[in-house]
């Protein structure tokens, strides 16, 4: 029996690099075969050559035994290939029941059955476990609820054959438990799925296969019984990664940097009060929705209908635009790196000076020399991967952005960092160097407020955590008694044995 996808001698190259070369595996019918390496190994490249995104330059694509190339996702689709994006890849001023009738609007006559949409986006979100109302704008749902939303898109078009890229990168973990139960009944009505993740609990979970790409090129395809994960996670990066210990924990943490007093927005967060000092990685616990990225992103001006008492190094301050968080020393790294943190379209120079252009300029003039002097030391300081600093920052896969990102605020001086889920959609081998550069500027002085979602980052890199639970601070927890249950708990509103706040 012929295999649902055979890669035979994959090669596509862009300029000044070869993404993907001579690769080579089969993906067997009905299976869940993961697809894991490096950002940068050619794991979404692949995806989206086998979904009709991008043509290969060499090679053969063969789908149940006969060979295709599409020109284009629609033909894909016709053939029965479907594919989840890490990045969304939706109409954010459509609605959501209008995203998941996109290509097929059901009709009366000439016009569209708007009850008939509606009726068939339910179901199709029914299909995925998620309770979205299909009238709602996309531009007004979470990263987490568009994925979702994406998700439903793939599994209802019906295709016997659907690639998965980093679907539970935004997911709470509700959502991805939801996600699990769905890939099973995928399977079981036949579905093959190509399923690419960073994520080392859920491959060994879901996947009966995994095959590694290293550097573009194919290392291996092997049962997944076959391996445990340090033996997979060396596979991916060619390596021994051993567990990180943040050293910046043994420290005294130094000076007041932040006091938060009674920060409130209705419908959003109340009450909010905290501190954080130099030397410190303040960690935010939460379920999705529950407060923690409105908060940052007050705090960074991007809410002006916020109430409450902000101090930065003791003084009093008001934040109601970025222009004044970012004069108060204050960054962020957002959820959305590509969305809400880079101009992918720029050069990688130009997106991180973006916020104090004026400092490059030499009299009315931007000077790309001084940018790219500044852009080139961040770059050697922080690892960052990349032709040259003239790339654009499309180009640079999921760690490289993130380091961007972080170089744009070293650069600026910030002394507070706000990282709202720093490490989502990167590779083992980025985060732990993300890991310990986020270890590293706690040493150094600064004050690092951590987002995330996976509480073993959380754990490991925090001084102490907050929790939230519907827009409330409701438990402080430290480093010797964080573990995930109680965090679990407290965030689930279960316990409030070890609320402090």
């Amino acid at each position: 029996m012929a295999p649902a996808v055979r890669f035979s001698g994959i090669t596509k190259r862009y300029p000044g690099v070869v993404a993907l070369h001579d690769v080579g595996f089969d993906v067997q019918a009905g299976s869940c075969h993961a697809v894991c390496g490096e950002n940068g190994a050619g794991k979404s490249t692949l995806g989206k050559l086998l979904s009709g995104i991008i043509q290969p330059d060499g090679g053969v694509i063969e789908i149940d035994g006969a060979a295709q190339r599409f020109a284009a996702p629609s033909q894909a689709l016709a053939a029965g290939v479907a594919m989840v994006h890490q990045e969304l890849a939706l109409c954010n001023n459509l609605s959501v029941a209008e995203n998941l009738c996109l290509g097929s609007m059901p009709r009366r006559g000439p016009f569209v059955s708007w009850s008939a949409m509606r009726a068939r986006a339910i179901a199709l979100l029914g299909d995925v476990g998620a309770t979205i109302e299909p009238s709602r704008p996309m531009q007004e749902l979470s990263v987490a609820e568009q994925q979702l939303v994406q998700i439903a898109a793939a599994v209802g078009s019906g295709a016997h054959i659907i690639v998965f890229d980093e679907p539970t990168s935004s997911l709470s973990e509700g959502e991805v438990d939801a996600l699990y139960a769905l890939m099973g009944r995928l399977r079981a009505r036949g579905v093959t799925v190509l399923y690419v993740s960073h994520r080392m609990p859920e491959i060994f979970r879901l996947c009966d296969h995994v095959t590694v790409l290293r550097d573009g090129a194919h290392v291996t395809t092997v049962p997944t019984s076959s391996l445990d994960e340090r033996e997979l996670v060396r596979q991916m990066i060619g390596r021994e990664l051993t567990q990180y210990f943040p050293s910046h924990v043994g420290t005294v943490p130094g000076d007041e940097l932040l006091k938060v007093t009674g920060l409130t927005r209705p419908g959003r967060f109340r009450d909010v009060s905290f501190t954080l000092r130099a030397g410190e990685v303040l960690g935010f616990a939460g379920l999705v929705g529950a407060g923690r990225s409105e908060v940052a992103e007050a705090l960074f001006g991007l809410d002006p209908h916020t109430t409450g008492e902000v101090r930065v190094r003791g003084d009093a301050v008001q934040i109601t635009s970025p222009r004044d968080a970012m004069a108060h020393g204050l960054g962020l790294v957002p959820e959305d790196r590509k969305q809400q943190g880079l101009v992918l379209m720029m050069k990688a120079r130009e997106n991180v000076t973006l916020p104090f252009a004026n400092r490059m300029a030499s009299r009315t003039w931007m000077s790309h020399a001084l940018e790219k002097a500044l852009t080139s030391d961040w770059f050697g300081r922080l690892n960052v991967r990349a032709s040259s600093t003239e790339v654009l920052a499309a180009e640079l896969s999921g760690g490289n952005q993130q380091k961007l990102l972080l170089a744009r605020w070293l650069a600026a001086g910030s002394k507070v960092l706000m990282l709202d889920e720093p490490t989502r959609g990167v590779d083992v081998g980025a985060k732990a160097e993300l890991h310990a550069r986020i270890d590293q500027l706690a040493a150094d002085g600064h004050g690092v407020l951590l987002i995330s979602s996976e509480l073993p980052e959380l754990i490991n890199l925090s001084t102490r955590i907050l929790v939230f639970r519907n827009g409330r601070i409701v438990g402080e927890v430290g480093r010797a008694e964080a573990t995930q249950e109680v965090l679990m708990r407290l965030m689930a509103g279960l316990t409030s044995e070890l609320a402090t706040a």
